[in-house]
Formats: C-alpha cells, structure tokens, sequence
C-alpha cells in the first residue's frame, strides 16, 4: 500500500505539535551513553573542531555551480512510510529556507545514511563517504530531532559548546553528572558573527545531563530565559546555515 515515492520537495511542512524539548528526547532514547560527545554526536578521533573548520581540513559539503549545496540521502527500507515523509518534511524546510538542496543518492561516495539504529546521533560535519545520521524509531524521528542531527552532520555543534558561551550562561559544573563533564568542554567555533542563540534548536535544557532536579546550564543574566525547547529551525540557526555555506538571496 505504502509503495510510492516521495521526495523533500513533495512533503508539506506544517507546523509540528509540542512535545517533550527535544534534548530531553535525545539523551533519553541515548540512554544518557557517554559513548556520545555531547550526548548525541559521533565524531572520529582524528577530528578536531580546528580541522573542522579550517580550509584545509574542511568538513563542510560543497557547492555546486547553481549556488546551491547538494547533499545526497538514503533513507533505510526499515523506516515506515510516515517515518519517511518525516524524515523528507524535515530535509525540506531546510530547502524553503536555505541553499542547501538534498536529493536521493545515485552513486556518490559521500552521502547520508538515515537508519533506525541505537538513538539519536550524527556525525560532524562531511566526512566523504557513507555517514550514519541515527533516527530510532518511535522517538528520534520527529522535525525538531531531525533537523538538529543533520545540522551536525553539516558542520554545527551545540549552541552551548560554542566559543564565547560564558558571556551567555553560566555552566554548573558541581550539578553535571561526573562521567558527563566532557560533553560541556568549549569548542573552538566559527561563530559566524551571530548573536548567542537560547533558541536555537542545537541548544540543550537547562538541565541536560544533571543530577536528580539540578540546573546545569543557566542563562545570564537572565535565568528565567527559555533554553531547548525548540522542535524546528530558529531564525538565527537558518542565518547560520546561510552565512556558512555562503547562501545568496536567502
């Protein structure tokens, strides 16, 4: 019944219900594994955040002579056809709003895999051959969870892990969990000249990865700023996306 094809382009973005904040979600359905940098980011050992985004080490998926990013795509024949069309509605508010353009892989070398394994997770950045985005099913495939993973697999990591984050919250250190202290190291990040963004949906709860009750990430100089709870792209995570990749006319 469910045998007929779909694409990005042919899937309506609507806007999704609330639920559970989308960090929340992640170190859930990852069982809170310290396997994962940063809760959900796979990244091999010999990549440094520098290399990332140097020029010379660069991570990031090129450009086609149209000005737009082609990023090709698989999409395993275990998902059901409403996982997929989740999937593809995800990839496509990326399109309506930015240059980056996916389509279905032919033979590329370097491409995105969307499989239903073990919890939510992503590479960073290109890698240059086949890159695993996790999406377990019946929990990591929903919009907002999508969207965050592949931002990871362009080249993004968490709003809270970048550079200058200091001057915008303040880390509890004594209420992280002892064996989770890394994943709150400072990256060596291109901020890209835009504000620090409490909105954007790679920002994680304010308690992520805390003891029983404990606030490990609080906004300043105001506390009472809502943090993780986004479950679609913000505005400055889409001017992000743009200034990266070099997108005209968006």
């Amino acid at each position: 019944m469910h045998s007929r094809t779909i694409t990005a382009a042919s899937v309506p973005v609507l806007d999704p219900p609330r639920r559970e904040d989308l960090s929340t979600t992640i170190l859930r359905m990852n069982k809170g594994s310290a396997e994962f940098l940063e809760g959900d980011l796979e990244m091999p050992r010999s990549r440094s955040a520098m290399k990332c985004m140097s020029s010379t080490y660069s991570c990031l998926w090129p450009k086609s002579d149209n000005g737009r990013v082609e990023i090709p795509y698989t999409l395993s024949d275990k998902y059901t056809f409403e996982d997929k069309k989740e999937i593809l509605r995800a990839l496509k508010d990326f399109e309506m709003k930015t240059c980056i353009r996916f389509h279905p892989r032919s033979s590329e070398t370097a491409y995105l895999s969307f499989e239903p394994r073990y919890g939510c997770s992503s590479l960073l950045g290109r890698t240059g051959d086949k890159q695993t985005v996790s999406l377990q099913r019946l929990g990591c495939v929903q919009m907002g969870i999508i969207q965050h993973e592949v931002m990871h697999a362009m080249g993004f990591y968490h709003e809270q892990n970048r550079s200058d984050r200091d001057r915008y919250v303040q880390i509890n250190w004594d209420n992280i969990l002892e064996y989770f202290t890394k994943n709150f190291e400072k990256a060596d990040t291109d901020n890209l000249d835009t504000p620090y963004d409490y909105s954007s949906i790679m920002h994680y709860s304010k308690d992520a990865f805390g003891k029983r009750w404990a606030d490990t990430i609080v906004p300043i100089p105001d506390p009472n700023v809502p943090i993780g709870q986004r479950d679609q792209l913000s505005d400055l995570d889409v001017k992000k996306i743009n200034k990266l990749y070099k997108c005209l006319g968006y």
